[in-house]
């Protein structure tokens, strides 16, 4: 009889390995010895797989190895005084070869899969006026939704019936497809993977455990929130398989746009439009918030475009930190249908300021100057 090689030798490993160390090295071998990777001589790339195998078989079991520590191959042959855990090497390379790859994909030999299954999340697109949006508020939504069957209690079989193991896969689950070297594990086609057949189906659900109804839902949007944010409420979604637990519902907020404001994190905007007396003359005018008008007094000679911040008119996010600023952008309106005594009005105001030799537009003087400029460097 040919002598055995060293376990540890054909693992590439020392006697001190771990079960971790043990299981890496053998998921390298097994990849590395498979026979479809060695075309060249497939045949001893299978023995040696065998080997390899017969070497995990021993190292990654506690007793077989302990055994096979003391008394070498000897204390794992069954011929040689039938040693409790003993190995048998009779497997099959496809067999062999299911087990590696079990391992790696989530299969793997005598496992039976859970035919309990979590039901799915549920997405709900929430719509709010700015208002709602920073002050917070609460609102009923009614969604569709699967809920557990009361009849069977999400068994799916009829009342007085319960499911039983199915004939496919003997309740495991999967099946075996062999294909040459390969042997590829998927889901049972009877049971569709759940290890159970429902011989006589429940009459409300008709066998699925489920049953569609419309559901409402009291929802509270905290203060703060803004478009894009996600509200979870669990266990509101759809309910899971087979008396699984159910699925969780996210409302993701989407807030309208507004007449006044705009947001931009915890600060507002708006445009403010003043008169062109006010504009020259300063004065205290009424401004909108969300929490009422406030005055704000605009002095003397403002520009289109000068900001004036009211601070703490903002919003006060939902993460937390300082209530944000109102900001308010001044622009300056052109009178419009002038009567023909004003506007001689404003001819008069108009010779008054080109001859009172200041600069009453000085953004207009220094552009001007700026246009003049660029042209004497073209023509220079």
């Amino acid at each position: 009889m040919a002598t055995k090689e060293d376990f540890y030798k054909l693992l590439n490993i020392d006697k001190n390995a771990s079960d971790a160390e043990i299981k890496k090295s053998y998921r390298s071998l097994a990849m590395k010895f498979h026979p479809d990777r060695n075309a060249d001589n497939p045949q001893a790339a299978e023995a040696k797989f065998k080997q390899i195998k017969e070497a995990y078989e021993v190292l990654s079991d506690p007793k077989k190895r302990s055994a096979y520590d003391q008394f070498g191959h000897a204390g794992i042959d069954p011929s040689m005084g039938g040693r409790p855990g003993g190995f048998s090497g009779g497997e099959g390379f496809s067999d062999i070869f299911g087990d590696v790859f079990g391992d790696i994909f989530g299969g793997g030999n005598g496992r039976q899969r859970s035919n309990v299954q979590r039901g799915s999340d549920l997405r709900y697109n929430l719509e709010l006026t700015l208002e709602e949006a920073v002050a917070g508020t609460e609102t009923k939504i009614r969604i569709p939704v699967l809920v557990g069957c009361g009849e069977c209690k999400g068994s799916g079989a009829k009342k007085g019936s319960s499911p039983v193991i199915c004939t496919t896969c003997h309740g495991h689950g999967q099946v075996r497809m062999q294909q040459g070297f390969f042997s590829v594990q998927q889901a049972c086609p009877t049971c569709r993977g759940t290890g159970k057949q429902i011989k006589d189906p429940c009459n409300e659900c008709h066998g699925q455990g489920r049953v569609q109804e419309n559901k409402t839902l009291s929802a509270k949007i905290p203060a703060g929130v803004d478009t894009g944010d996600r509200i979870r409420l669990a266990g509101e979604g759809e309910a899971g398989e087979r008396g699984g637990p159910s699925g969780d519902l996210y409302i993701e907020i989407q807030v309208k746009e507004h007449a006044i404001f705009t947001r931009d994190g915890a600060n507002l905007y708006c445009e403010l439009p003043i008169s062109f007396a006010t504009a020259c003359l300063g004065d205290a005018i009424q401004v909108p918030t969300l929490d009422g008008e406030v005055k704000l007094t605009i002095p003397p000679e403002t520009q289109t475009g000068k900001s004036f911040r009211l601070r703490g008119k903002g919003v006060k996010q939902v993460r937390g930190g300082a209530i944000g600023d109102l900001l308010c952008k001044v622009r300056v309106e052109t009178p419009v249908q002038l009567t023909k005594d004003q506007k001689a009005l404003i001819e008069k105001l108009k010779e008054s300021l080109s001859s009172g030799g200041k600069q009453h537009s000085p953004q207009e003087h220094t552009w001007i100057d700026g246009v003049k400029n660029f042209f004497d460097k073209l023509t220079g």
